[in-house]
């Protein structure tokens, strides 16, 4: 029998307590069993819940009692408790998908807060039957088998309906069980909208935060007398009236679709225009790259996917399956006028540094990156694409070829056309 960490002078056992016995199960999953800080971390919050001392359950006592800060640390400049509170939901939310997903009860840490709450299995809501046992009649004296001279007389003397007396205590009860029924049916709904964002987006949202670096391509000229694309090969590198300051309408708002995602996850990323990007900040760091290879430089130096490319003509430009399978063809193309249609690829793959991951969204043109990133925040778009990648409890590697089209110069819903997975 497993003991919570010890607190002074005192050492907690929860013997016989069904929350404590879930989170001895829980530490030893595999999502757990392998991480020390991680089991120390649920440990001591449990221990803290189920004897009600939320005091204990602070950032500044975690940090000291289970991550081993001094006294008065400065949680700002030392995120550790809400790095690992991160990675220790996510956690949770896969044992409770697999092989957790039968167990009664399930264990949440509230976002902003670290004092996990014990509430009843939602997926099992919907089986359980609730009898309501209502008050039983007096046996009559015909019915009963007992001696006629033990059962009182009773008189009962029918009241009119208007003047029936109601038992409000089961109304009530019945009212808080259709209003639970109801809160269960709206959190299983938004909980299974968000668990293939965060299979696909789990990486990203926890430990130290991504890199996210978008386009900004360099150009030659200005936006009074007009502007080019710098030349491939370096020789306008230096030239006076270079402009490096600029970026797409689709990057711009794809970068404000992931800080409203980030934000909903309570998680950071740190923003860099690919001109800016030392390769010193991004070993270390998990990456996401928004934009075409042709304006964002810095992803020329990844090691990239092999199975699809871009190609461009004067008239008209496209994406390039390098092995197409049976029925597909070997270049995805669309006429430059007018633009009523786009491509994109989503790409998940390795990084510089093992460990680390990099996702890459970049389109023939600025409104098929947007697309491409909507495609990969939203709940539907993304639990399709979870269906092929996903498998054997993790997400693998892939390079996804999505047809955008174009209305008014907007983006319109985004369509996997085919995918490859590693």
């Amino acid at each position: 029998m497993k003991t919570a960490p010890e607190q002074p002078n005192q050492l907690i056992d929860f013997e016989g307590d069904p929350r404590w016995e879930l989170v001895q199960r829980v530490i030893e999953s595999p999502h757990l069993v392998g991480s020390v800080r991680l089991r120390d971390f649920l440990l001591h919050v449990a221990a803290c819940a189920i004897r009600q001392a939320p005091e204990d359950a602070t950032e500044q006592q975690i940090g000291i009692q289970v991550f081993r800060r001094s006294p008065g640390f400065n949680s700002s400049e030392d995120s550790i408790v809400r790095s690992q509170a991160r990675l220790l939901r996510l956690k949770l939310s896969a044992y409770f998908n697999a092989e957790g997903a039968s167990e009664p009860l399930i264990i949440e840490i509230p976002k902003g807060h670290y004092l996990p709450v014990f509430l009843p299995n939602p997926t099992l809501a919907p089986a359980v039957e609730v009898a309501l046992a209502l008050p039983e009649a007096p046996p009559s004296p015909v019915e009963s088998s007992a001696p006629s001279h033990s059962i009182p007389e009773i008189e009962v003397t029918q009241r009119p309906f208007g003047n029936r007396h109601w038992n409000w205590p089961i109304i009530s009860f019945i009212c808080l069980l259709v209003i639970f029924t109801i809160a269960v049916r709206l959190w299983q709904r938004h909980y299974a909208s968000i668990q293939p964002l965060n299979r696909l987006w789990a990486p990203f949202f926890t430990g130290d935060p991504p890199l996210v670096i978008y386009s900004n391509a360099l150009f030659i000229g200005d936006s009074k007398h007009g502007m080019r694309y710098a030349a491939n090969d370096g020789s306008d590198n230096q030239a006076p009236d270079r402009v490096d300051n600029y970026t797409g309408i689709g990057e711009l708002i794809s970068v404000h679709k992931l800080t409203q995602m980030f934000d909903r996850h309570h998680a950071e990323f740190i923003l860099k225009r690919s001109l800016l990007v030392t390769w010193d900040e991004a070993r270390e760091r998990n990456l996401i790259f928004i934009g075409s290879i042709a304006e964002n430089s810095s992803l020329k130096a990844l090691p990239s996917g092999q199975n699809f490319s871009y190609i461009a003509t004067p008239d008209s430009a496209g994406v390039v399956n390098h092995h197409p399978r049976p029925g597909e063809p070997a270049t995805y193309t669309r006429p430059e006028h007018p633009l009523t249609k786009d491509y994109a690829i989503v790409a998940l793959l390795p990084s510089v540094q093992p460990d680390f991951h990099v996702l890459a969204f970049s389109g023939l043109t600025t409104l098929g990156t947007q697309a491409a990133v909507e495609y990969a925040s939203n709940p539907e778009t993304v639990a399709e694409l979870m269906k092929h990648v996903a498998a054997d409890g993790k997400v693998h590697n892939f390079e996804a070829v999505l047809e955008v089209n174009i209305s008014g110069g907007v983006p319109l819903q985004p369509k996997l056309l085919t995918l490859r997975v590693y």
